[in-house]
């Protein structure tokens, strides 16, 4: 368990009496499913007085954790912060009973808009979880080996928590009380009524709680474990449903079987009070760790549910019943005692394998800054780290760190890969949280991660955190292999999330920028391509099976190297769309003609080079056929709208520059033999050594800088590192190099990644990727229905996956 860097406020120049006492508070932290940090700190992160004690929520990405974003300020004590499934809301409760539910707006991390709030007055809110949504995907045991994707991941069976008309899952939280109430509130999508809400008590009487936990069933219900803090006192379970009246929703909670912690190992009488309740797996009911205090150390216990047969007396027998009567009970199943009081307990978010009893961790953080990592089974201790371990020797300990500062929250990521611990002044700590303990993510593991993120749709980043830079490129090629053994129609529907996670990886090497810039390349084709052929339609209404990107794409297949004469094999009618519409798209059009350019100015040299490991466009011909069917499609464009055409800087006005790309494309993915780029002729090598005299050829693949976590510069670091809120660490500056082509034009401007449009040296205000710096328009002025399609394409992410924020230019 390695520290990867901690995140810490800024030292203040002058520090006055008691300053370190205005900072300490019980700081929160979670982690969402998209890899989004929310944690809480008692004064406002750049407060260096003060002034500004309360409760306040702040974000970042954990992979530029430096730059926060307050969501809200609370005036009572935040209680309970926690993401939904889908890593898009949170929710915030605090200690006189406040619930407040937001989300992203517009999908972007520092612009957050508040849902719906309510207050169970009086009630301070212990514990909440958001309502099931009915998904849960698992890696089947068995068929783990499986060569396809449908074999080895299953759809399980899980019911949402509430439905709503249709089946269909509702949105909402359940949260739990000390005073033993249970409240829900749900989103109903009404405007003039955005949440309702309901609260009933747990049991059949109301009584104090200092602990609690919330748990899925596979049924629907919510399991809540619930303790009163003496040890004396039993730990009570309930099943909590919630259901959906019309605009209503109601409440209902049935009494499980309780056990005394007595009935399980022995205690010294030392130890006294119930701190911390967990289930072992958040979607598995089955298992629970109890954290017990005392002033001296604490006792971590795992207990499970297990079947258990009870003789029933003769004279209660009748004749159809049994001898025996199987219950269910808690028993004791494992002990760990800690040498220090238990601070916090995180355990495992998702089972990824459908075994019993999931594989899983207990970890455990101590009031002496230790954590210590333990596996479910039996709590055996896998890991170790501590706050007080020394830090590199180039630092100095006080510059980072007080001896007073102790971890009050801790939380581990949805795959497992990493733990996130933040202390009393709201500083973050990032561990590498290895399986089993080893020294490193081993190969079959990590791609069974990455495989898994592809059908699921989970955030990948901690997996990268956790890679090795010479394992990136197997893992690349074993991830190849693997998806081109699946369906076409399971590639299909995987293909943009699989290039994502290839151009992540191949991001993370230096020798990789190119083909991650290709792979980049091959994923806008495929989007432009999907976006233009939607614009057509067939002339025939009643032929389905045939419609015109089909026609387009057998004509193409054809050995024809003269674009007009491909058009006289189609029908122009299918092929027509609004003028509007085509002027809305033209900078697609351009970026179309841009990259046939770049990739034709790039044969020569290419071919020069050793043969390379990796993707390269240039050798991809089913991208290259796409690419000539863009051509075609464009010029059939540029006929009914001559605007929309492509703006070439050409040295001879009678150049006809979409013919002789097209006609190069034709050579270059029909050449004979088996159609290896070696098998090339000469002649359409010296065509492409022409092109930068002919054409101006504008530059495609910009170096742009990047500070950021998961970058290759993150393999030449020395650990832990030292990060500040605010303020970019140089060391991690990593500037990705492109060979430029010969006569390339650098225009030095800033391009939005999405609908390629130049947007300065220096804009005042864009959207900005947390994991590629990419960047994009924030508004966007032409409003045609399919440039809102597109735009609608790339609303809640990055084309790499990464999620936005807005950025402002430094003035």
């Amino acid at each position: 368990m390695d520290l990867l860097y901690t995140v810490n406020r800024k030292v203040a120049p002058k520090p006055f009496l008691n300053q370190e006492s205005l900072y300490e508070g019980q700081s929160l932290c979670s982690l969402s499913s998209r890899n989004i940090v929310a944690f809480t700190t008692t004064t406002e992160l750049d407060d260096n007085n003060g002034k500004t004690w309360g409760s306040h929520v702040y974000v970042c990405d954990l992979n530029m954790p430096w730059h926060t974003h307050k969501v809200l300020s609370n005036k009572n004590i935040i209680t309970a912060l926690e993401w939904d499934l889908s890593g898009d809301k949170l929710v915030v409760a605090d200690s006189i009973g406040n619930i407040q539910l937001w989300m992203f707006k517009d999908h972007v991390l520092n612009d957050w808009v508040l849902i719906g709030s309510t207050c169970f007055v009086g009630e301070h809110i212990l514990g909440a979880a958001w309502f099931h949504n009915g998904k849960k995907t698992g890696l089947v045991t068995e068929k783990k080996d499986s060569i396809h994707y449908s074999e080895k991941f299953n759809h399980l069976p899980f019911a949402p928590s509430v439905r709503q008309f249709g089946g269909r899952a509702a949105e909402g939280v359940l949260v739990v009380s000390t005073t033993g109430m249970v409240g829900a509130v749900m989103i109903t999508k009404d405007f003039q009524n955005p949440i309702c809400s309901s609260t009933e008590s747990l049991g059949s009487t109301r009584h104090r709680i200092t602990a609690v936990d919330l748990c899925y069933g596979k049924n629907g219900h919510i399991l809540v474990a619930i303790s009163s803090g003496n040890i004396y006192l039993p730990i009570r379970c309930y099943r909590v449903l919630v259901r959906k009246n019309d605009d209503k929703c109601t409440i209902t909670s049935q009494a499980l079987p309780s056990f005394f912690l007595q009935d399980g190992a022995p205690k010294d009488n030392t130890y006294t009070s119930v701190t911390h309740l967990k289930f072992v797996v958040r979607e598995d009911a089955d298992s629970l760790v109890i954290a017990v205090n005392s002033d001296s150390g604490g006792i971590v216990e795992v207990w499970e549910l297990r079947e258990k047969s009870q003789p029933v007396h003769k004279l209660f027998q009748p004749k159809t019943l049994e001898p025996f009567k199987t219950i269910v009970v808690w028993q004791h199943q494992s002990q760990y005692r800690c040498s220090s009081p238990i601070a916090a307990i995180a355990t495992t978010k998702l089972s990824i394998v459908t075994t019993l009893p999931p594989p899983s961790y207990v970890v455990v953080a101590l009031a002496d800054s230790s954590i210590h990592c333990l596996s479910r089974d039996c709590l055996k201790e896998i890991s170790f780290s501590s706050l007080n371990m020394a830090w590199r020797p180039d630092e100095p300990n006080n510059k980072y760190f007080k001896s007073s500062v102790s971890i009050t929250n801790i939380d581990i990521s949805w795959l497992g890969c990493v733990l996130l611990a933040c202390d009393t002044r709201g500083n973050l700590y990032l561990y590498k949280l290895l399986p089993d303990g080893g020294p490193s993510l081993t190969l079959s593991y990590a791609c069974t991660l990455l495989e898994y993120c592809l059908v699921t749709g989970l955030d990948w980043l901690d997996v990268l955190l956790c890679l090795r830079s010479s394992m990136i490129e197997p893992l690349c090629d074993r991830l190849d292999v693997s998806f081109n053994r699946q369906l076409q129609p399971i590639q299909q529907y995987h293909y943009i999330q699989f290039l994502c996670i290839k151009i992540s990886l191949y991001r993370m090497l230096v020798s990789g920028q190119s083909k991650a810039a290709d792979l980049s390349s091959l994923l806008m084709i495929h989007s432009v391509a999907t976006a233009f052929k939607s614009l057509l339609r067939p002339s025939d209404l009643i032929s389905h099976d045939k419609g015109p990107a089909e026609s387009l794409a057998t004509v193409i297949n054809e050995a024809i190297t003269d674009v007009d004469k491909v058009l006289l094999h189609l029908d122009p009618k299918e092929f027509t769309v609004e003028p509007s519409t085509l002027q809305s798209l033209q900078q697609l059009i351009q970026w179309v003609a841009d990259l046939a350019l770049n990739l034709l100015a790039r044969l020569p040299e290419q071919r020069l080079q050793m043969k390379s490991g990796g993707y390269e466009l240039l050798k991809d011909h089913k991208a290259l056929n796409t690419l000539r069917e863009l051509l075609v499609i464009i010029r059939i464009w540029g006929l009914l709208r001559p605007s929309c055409l492509p703006v070439f800087l050409r040295s001879a006005d009678n150049l006809d520059v979409l013919a002789l790309l097209f006609r190069l494309l034709s050579k270059l993915v029909q050449p004979n033999g088996d159609g290896q780029t070696q098998q090339i002729d000469d002649g359409l090598i010296d065509d492409c050594c022409l092109l930068p005299n002919q054409i101006m050829i504008p530059q495609l693949h910009q170096g742009n800088s990047i500070t950021a976590i998961a970058t290759p510069v993150l393999f030449y670091q020395s650990f832990p590192l030292q990060l500040e809120y605010s303020i970019e660490p140089e060391q991690l500056l990593f500037v990705p190099e492109f060979n430029p082509i010969e006569g390339c034009m650098h225009s030095g401007q800033i391009v939005d990644g999405i609908r390629h449009l130049y947007l300065g040296k220096q804009p005042l205000l864009v959207k900005q990727c947390t994991r590629c710096v990419g960047k994009a328009q924030v508004q966007n002025m032409t409003r045609t229905a399919a440039i809102r399609a597109w735009d609608q394409r790339w609303a809640r992410a990055c084309r790499c996956g990464g999620i936005w924020r807005i950025h402002k230019a430094c003035s």
